[in-house]
């Protein structure tokens, strides 16, 4: 998505870029949407990164795709549907999903319980975007069909490297030499 100069329409809760600090972005204002991956948006609002809510995108004029998945046949938890899930869970500051960037360690489906636990990690350990990150996780993984819970771990053993890092997401980062 190329840069989009829109107005809030009305008040929009915001989290700053990457503090995860709560705001609100008042009606009128002009801002510039960076991003719109996943269901959320990055945007600028004088001169500071914040990350809306895609629940909260009719306060920008914008509309969200919600994630769907088609049933499978069966009672059993797709595991491919789940790592679908969080293919489409993506950083704020960069359009790299979290599965690409290597912060998904592991994924373990509990078929009898219905339940999905999900090890990952941070680009940061302090990193004040790992509580939305987890949510947008617990929400997106909780789609699946068969899904009753979620469990997301973070975890900073072993700790994050651009090494973890798929090809494509190198290249699209521009790190890839």
């Amino acid at each position: 998505m190329q840069q989009k100069m829109v107005t809030t329409l009305a008040e929009c809760p915001a989290r700053r870029v990457p503090s995860g600090e709560k705001a609100v972005i008042p009606a009128g204002q002009f801002i510039t949407i960076n991003q719109s991956l996943g269901g959320n948006f990055t945007v600028t609002f004088q001169g500071n990164m914040y990350r809306i809510d895609g629940t909260d995108a009719a306060a920008i004029g914008q509309y969200v795709d919600v994630i769907e998945f088609s049933p499978h046949g069966g009672d059993d938890i797709s595991e491919e549907q789940v790592w679908e899930a969080l293919d489409s869970v993506f950083d704020p500051e960069i359009p790299i999903s979290i599965v690409e960037l290597g912060l998904v360690y592991r994924v373990t489906i509990d078929q009898e319980n219905r339940h999905v636990d999900v090890a990952m990690t941070l680009t940061a350990p302090g990193c004040g975007m790992g509580p939305v990150l987890v949510g947008d996780v617990e929400y997106r993984v909780s789609k699946v069909p068969n899904v009753d819970s979620v469990k997301v771990d973070l975890v900073f053993d072993p700790p994050w490297s651009r090494d973890m890092m798929s090809e494509e997401a190198l290249l699209e980062a521009g790190l890839f030499f």
